[in-house]
């Protein structure tokens, strides 16, 4: 095919992904199952029958879609609901990892028959979390923040160090590195990408507040340039360049950026075009005809991994942390895996490892059924555990122009349905004297029954509702404490300061 086919292949490509991703949605299924299936069918063994068996390109797109799904990922994450779930994730992503690591690792080898080597890298390409699948499923569930934060910083986390030990073991080169080399290596490259991370975040965040840019349209190239050079520096330096990225993103998306929805809007859009190729192209790598020989002990390995491995890493890596029985519970099966594990898969294939090829069926296999089992049920489980907060009123989005001549922001809020700011009226928010609301979009029935948008100039005494879009005119000097306040309230009404909150 030439140039105009294949885009208009691919366009119509994406344009199928897309639809898939409502109807993923109303199963409550991650939609990489549905991409999968999509990369299947036109493979080779497929009615479109296109031939993909680059195990080098797959792996470097792959890394290359991984980069911008952690990037999205830190972007969107709330340090706030994060934080208090941190240490825990910590220890999940590497004592958890490790614990599920030997335990696959142990299993394959003498219940299954692999050598040693394709054991431990079974173990360690399926011990981390997929941040893509934890993000698609978890954001729909009403679950407690620290929980909630605690699933999404594990899968943030856990891909450095694995990605570094799957290298090593990949690589023969390292094949004699003992056990002190290779936590010597882990403890480098995990401490330097962290600092790369964090130093580039901070740096940028600092730069993009003082500098008023030319067009909206430029700050979320920005910040996603950011991300890839937190990447690049970090990998320069022979560091974790995943770690680095996702720090990046997470500081960014913290930090109170001009244009902050649109970034993110901007970032959540790429995410999903680097999840759609992604996932359709190791699709086509797969091998159908290669699938059924590795289907038994694919399954025994996920059984392993899913009842065996997952509950006993979960258990040993929160002891000590206070995390109920009913959440070590639901973490046990919300370890999700999608993309990751099979990306992971194609590093030793790239190496010729004895065996990878198979490897790489069976983690296949592994991915699409639990995940096609596990997806669905994680709603189910929640309730069943009454670990679900309902009701929880949603959140400020709130977008920032600079208007650097003036020393001045517009900040644009927008009050979601169940917000406590709902009923308030404008003279109970008490503003700081720099910041005015001056202007109210508000959805209203006109003529005919059809709603329409009207705004208007309010005065003291009028009353916010849910769905209200507020412009607030603010010097730079009292803007902070203008969204603090605004958040305050948001979170537990006009009285919100008797309640100690303060909107940090």
């Amino acid at each position: 095919m030439g140039l105009d086919e294949w885009l208009a292949f691919g366009a119509a490509m994406v344009l199928v992904a897309i639809v898939a991703v409502r109807l993923s949605y109303r199963l409550g299924l991650p939609s990489l199952l549905a991409y999968l299936g999509l990369g299947l069918l036109l493979g080779e063994a497929g009615p479109v029958g296109i031939h993909f068996d680059d195990a080098q390109l797959a792996q470097t797109l792959g890394l290359t879609a991984l980069v911008i799904i952690l990037i999205e990922g830190g972007l969107t994450t709330d340090w706030r609901h994060m934080r208090g779930g941190v240490p825990a994730a910590m220890s999940l992503a590497v004592v958890g990892t490790t614990v599920s690591i030997g335990i696959v690792a142990a299993s394959a080898h003498y219940l299954l028959g692999a050598d040693w080597r394709i054991a431990l890298l079974l173990g360690a390409v399926l011990a981390p979390t997929d941040s893509a699948a934890v993000f698609s499923v978890l954001r729909r569930l009403p679950l407690p923040p620290r929980l909630a934060g605690m699933l999404e910083a594990e899968s943030g986390f856990n891909d450095a160090p694995v990605v570094i030990l799957v290298v090593m073991l990949s690589t023969t080169s390292h094949g004699g590195s003992g056990v002190g080399s290779l936590l010597a290596v882990l403890g480098y490259e995990l401490a330097v990408g962290g600092v790369v991370g964090l130093l580039i975040g901070w740096g940028g965040a600092w730069v993009l507040r003082k500098v008023a840019l030319p067009a909206s349209g430029l700050y979320p190239l920005a910040v996603m340039s950011l991300g890839f050079g937190a990447y690049g520096s970090a990998a320069m330096l022979h560091a974790s360049g995943f770690l680095a990225c996702y720090l990046a993103a997470l500081v960014l998306g913290n930090s109170g950026l001009p244009h902050r929805p649109a970034t993110l809007g901007f970032a959540e859009g790429v995410a999903w075009l680097a999840q759609i190729g992604l996932f359709i192209m190791l699709g086509l790598l797969a091998s159908p005809s290669e699938l059924p020989g590795q289907l038994v002990f694919g399954v025994v390995a996920g059984l392993i991994l899913s009842f065996v491995a997952r509950p006993v890493s979960v258990l040993i890596a929160t002891f000590g942390f206070k995390v109920s029985w009913r959440e070590k519970a639901f973490l046990s099966w919300a370890g999700l895996r999608g993309a990751v594990p099979i990306i992971f898969a194609t590093v030793p294939m790239t190496h010729d490892i004895p065996g990878s090829d198979a490897m790489f069926s069976a983690v296949f296999i592994i991915v699409v059924i639990f995940t096609l089992v596990q997806g669905p049920t994680l709603p189910f489980l929640a309730k069943r555990l009454r670990i679900t907060e309902e009701g929880q009123p949603a959140d400020l989005g709130v977008e920032a122009a600079p208007l650097e001549a003036l020393k001045a922001d517009l900040l644009q809020i927008s009050i979601p349905h169940g917000s406590r700011l709902a009923g308030v009226e404008i003279f109970e928010l008490r503003l700081p004297k720099g910041a005015q609301i001056t202007m109210v979009l508000r959805e209203i029935v006109g003529t005919g029954g059809m709603p329409e948008k009207h705004s208007f100039v309010p005065g003291d005494h009028t009353v916010l509702q849910g769905g209200d879009s507020l412009l607030v005119v603010t010097t730079a000097a009292d803007r902070d404490e203008a969204e603090k306040r605004l958040r305050a309230v948001s979170r537990q009404g006009k009285l919100a300061g008797w309640f100690g909150e303060h909107g940090d």
